[in-house]
């Protein structure tokens, strides 16, 4: 089952562990992220649950006797398992029967609501979430700085490899699909406007078998993008979508909506950061929203290059959440959270990476060299502000920028990291 032109990806490790510990794993994530390349690297056979070849003969098959997709060559891909729900608990039983690790790997571009009915699984079958390529897994970071080097005390000082402000956009109009690597930048862009159109057109109703009204949903996707990397609230959300697009959409219907983008695995917002903090200072617990990859967001504001150039603000907001889907993929793959900080002294703080021993680093994102001084300072003075108060205080302070030629740890400590030189 192996692809020639297979790119590594860095869940591959946690796939080929976890095969060894349970009878069966679900990777899950948004649609053309690599589930299924992934998947068919890792497996010795496979049904295609999601294949129209033949009036969707292998769902129909599946449908009316679910032990069919089960047989083959182990571990066998059973591939948009969500298309036909009993798969999940025929899998559980058919692992428990067998009794053995690595079985099957089922992928899955979205959740559906009978699972929420179904046995869960536990014990048997282990999920892992999977997102589209960081810069590092798309060849567009060097990796000369690890995450984890702030942490254990390895890191080095280190000149990185040149960057400008142009590839730095590009990077985020074309996203992290597979898909789009080696394409030309009038190609890729189009690849994340196609992506939304098939959302919103095909596979919501496939998700529920409901028609819900479309244009509703591209407000409110809309609405997302314009407050990508923000902590908008439902209610701002709302006088967002009646200022900017002269419609309405009541708080009900909005929640319904965010929902639904969560099971297709679109949005994943960065949860507020307060458990270790124990600050005397109340903490604000809104979190920050994102889509799952910047390029989503720059398609439905149809944001073009030049569009972009000329507005740095907004592209700042893209630029962080390319900086925040890398460092969740890089902490994940290293067993840690990623989190938000925001309190009522309006002290923020861009990402929170929290180790699973309790060790945190506080970062801040900036997309020009410019500034990184005022970033650093910022960190230090949140940091000193908690041990007065004392609460619990970071153990690294990091600031992630995009327009620089150097990682280097600064004087008062500060460490200073291109996203373009970052890995795990």
């Amino acid at each position: 089952m192996k692809r020639k032109t297979y790119m590594p990806r860095l869940v591959d490790k946690q796939v080929e562990i976890e095969l060894e510990t349970f009878g069966a794993i679900c990777i899950e994530g948004a649609k053309w992220c690599g589930k299924t390349w992934t998947s068919e690297h890792h497996s010795k056979s496979a049904i295609y649950l999601g294949d129209p070849s033949g009036n969707f003969q292998n769902k129909e098959l599946a449908k009316l006797s679910p032990a069919i997709a089960l047989d083959g060559e182990v571990p066998r891909l059973i591939d948009e398992w969500q298309e036909v729900p009993s798969i999940w608990d025929t899998v559980r039983f058919e692992v428990d029967k067998r009794g053995k690790k690595g079985q099957f790997i089922l992928t899955g571009s979205s959740t559906p609501v009978q699972k929420g009915i179904l046995h869960s699984g536990a014990g048997r079958i282990s999920a892992i979430r999977m997102r589209p390529m960081s810069l590092f897994e798309s060849n567009d970071s060097s990796g000369q700085v690890s995450l984890m080097s702030f942490f254990d005390g390895t890191f080095k000082n280190v000149a990185t490899k040149s960057i400008d402000l142009e590839k730095l956009i590009k990077l985020s109009i074309r996203g992290g699909w597979p898909g789009s690597l080696g394409l030309s930048y009038e190609k890729f862009r189009l690849i994340p406007k196609e992506y939304m159109k098939s959302i919103i057109n095909h596979d919501i109703y496939r998700l529920e078998g409901i028609n819900r009204d479309s244009n509703k949903m591209h407000l409110l996707l809309k609405s997302l993008a314009r407050n990508e990397s923000t902590t908008a609230s439902i209610s701002t959300l709302k006088k967002d979508i009646v200022e900017f697009d002269n419609d309405n959409l009541d708080n009900d219907t909005i929640s319904t909506y965010l929902n639904i983008f969560e099971r297709l695995f679109l949005i994943e917002n960065q949860k507020a950061f307060s458990t270790n903090i124990r600050s005397s200072t109340r903490i604000k617990q809104a979190d920050k929203r994102h889509f799952v990859d910047p390029s989503l967001a720059i398609a439905l504001l149809g944001a073009s290059y030049d569009d972009l150039l000329n507005d740095l603000n907004t592209f700042g907001f893209m630029f962080e959440a390319l900086c925040i889907r890398d460092l969740r993929i890089y902490a994940e793959n290293q067993g840690a959270k990623i989190y938000h900080y925001q309190d009522y002294k309006n002290r923020e703080i861009d990402a929170i990476v929290q180790l699973d021993d309790g060790r945190w680093g506080a970062f801040e994102i900036k997309l020009g060299a410019d500034a990184i001084d005022s970033a650093a300072k910022s960190l230090i003075k949140i940091r000193n502000g908690l041990k007065a108060e004392g609460a619990i205080i970071p153990d690294v302070l990091v600031v992630v920028c995009g327009l620089s030629n150097f990682a280097y740890q600064r004087k008062d400590g500060v460490y200073v990291v291109p996203i373009t030189a970052l890995r795990p």
